[in-house]
């Protein structure tokens, strides 16, 4: 029986180790300087874990994930957030990070900034329904550092907010999500609230 015992927890062991470097836990290691939020994003959900740049990487775009409108179906709107992040201006090195994927949609292009790194960013948040469909984040904005600003491929419900601090000396380096997980039967609304990372020196 202890043998029995024994082998079950190896194997929880396992896939809790699994479980770990998928989501993420084994790159929250390096070191950022700040985060930026917004004030508008919605309730449900719960904040998943952070997902980094790799040491000296920096966002410099994004794609976004999106379920089109379902008519009269169950609306989840914007999904995902996947950073792009590059270690230098010839963006000759990337790779790419998302605290969370999401349930539904499709992932968009990747838009880039022209020059710089991302360092701000604003929401659209269609606010809470009620008895009706919600549908939370559906769409964002990216300021770079260059001013340049990008539009993700979201939906158009609800309101932009105000934009979010900025990433002074630096630029977005890491992103968290605030996931509201399958709901079944009930209402999906899926990404409510993302904030991101700022690391020093981009």
């Amino acid at each position: 029986m202890e043998s029995l015992l024994g082998a079950v927890a190896s194997l929880a062991a396992f896939f809790l180790g699994l479980f770990q470097q998928e989501a993420g836990v084994a790159f929250t290691s390096r070191p950022y300087k700040s985060e930026v939020n917004v004030t508008n994003g919605e309730r449900f959900g719960n904040w998943t874990w952070p997902e980094m740049c790799p040491d000296q990487f920096f966002a410099v775009g994004f794609s976004t994930r999106v379920e089109a409108k379902q008519g009269s179906g169950d609306d989840s709107a914007m999904n995902g957030i996947r950073l792009i992040c590059a270690k230098d201006e010839q963006r000759s090195s990337t790779s790419t990070v998302n605290s969370h994927p999401g349930h539904w949609g499709d992932w968009s292009n990747a838009q880039y900034c022209p020059s710089g790194v991302l360092t701000s960013f604003q929401l659209r948040v269609e606010g809470r329904q009620g008895g009706g469909d919600d549908s939370a984040v559906n769409n964002i904005k990216f300021r770079c550092s260059s001013d340049h600003v990008l539009e993700g491929t979201g939906l158009d419900w609800g309101e932009y907010g105000e934009w979010s601090q900025v990433c002074v000396n630096g630029g977005i380096c890491g992103i968290e999500t605030k996931i509201e997980e399958e709901q079944g039967e009930g209402d999906d609304s899926a990404l409510n609230d993302v904030r991101f990372h700022c690391c020093a020196g981009a």
